[in-house]
């Protein structure tokens, strides 16, 4: 088996690690059950009232320059006026697309962030950012508070269009 840096994995793999390689009180699945069930009480407190939502997802590396981008962006608008919050990764590209959309029509923008060693840091169109550490309590937060969902290519239109048979 390989080895892995354990200085750059998710809170997924760590979670999955059942032949506990990591030492200390805080790597042990006890703790990660404190752990998890703190997210998971953090996102229901702060999203509970936050009024009806469309949870939008798509890619980081978007461009504004990209259709996509503008796209989420008119979409992130027309969300707002129609009273609805959105909530996306909260990160750039699409996501940012879609919470400054949002923004620019007095909606209510939320980001469900997720810690990752090298990418992945909030935009700057939210008005709640949640950052969370196990990928399946974020995705958990954009199933239970969202009234629907839209999904976006996850690469630029370009490279969208040029990969297609």
């Amino acid at each position: 088996m390989a080895e892995v840096d354990k200085g750059k994995i998710s809170g997924d793999v760590e979670l999955l690690d059942s032949f506990g390689r990591r030492s200390g009180f805080t790597s042990t699945d006890t703790w990660r059950v404190f752990r998890i069930m703190g997210e998971f009480v953090e996102g229901f407190e702060s999203l509970s009232t936050t009024g009806p939502a469309i949870a939008v997802f798509g890619g980081a590396r978007i461009k504004p320059d990209d259709p996509i981008y503008k796209s989420g962006r008119e979409l992130g608008r027309r969300l707002a006026e129609e009273g609805l919050s959105v909530i996306t990764g909260g990160g750039p590209g699409l996501m940012e697309a879609v919470n400054r959309g949002c923004r620019e029509r007095n909606g209510f923008s939320i980001g469900c962030n997720i810690e990752l060693p090298h990418e992945q840091a909030p935009n700057q169109y939210l008005d709640l950012c949640l950052s969370f550490h196990y990928f399946f309590v974020r995705k958990m937060m954009f199933l239970k508070y969202s009234l629907g969902f839209v999904v976006f290519p996850g690469a630029s239109a370009r490279w969208t269009r040029r990969s297609r048979p």
